[in-house]
């Protein structure tokens, strides 16, 4: 069973993610003259966000598989 941390946590990320989830969906259909396109970054950033964000996640994952792949070959290493 979840917690009422748990639950808190869990509403913000979806919070969180409904947020980011419109502000893309509305960046394109923005007019360059209305008043909120002040909010909105240039468009060139639609495309150059969700593409670093992707690089510096396979990073990630990378470096994660790498690491524990290393840790593993070491202890089997010590093993014999």
């Amino acid at each position: 069973m979840a917690t009422g941390t748990d639950q808190v946590v869990g509403l913000g990320l979806v919070a969180v993610s409904l947020i980011i989830f419109t502000y893309y969906t509305a960046w394109p259909f923005i007019d360059s003259q209305h008043v909120i396109h002040k909010y909105f970054l240039p468009r060139a950033y639609a495309v150059a966000i969700p593409l670093a964000a992707g690089l510096l996640l396979l990073l990630f994952v990378g470096l994660f598989i790498s690491y524990v792949m290393l840790k593993t070959k070491r202890v089997t290493k010590k093993a014999q």
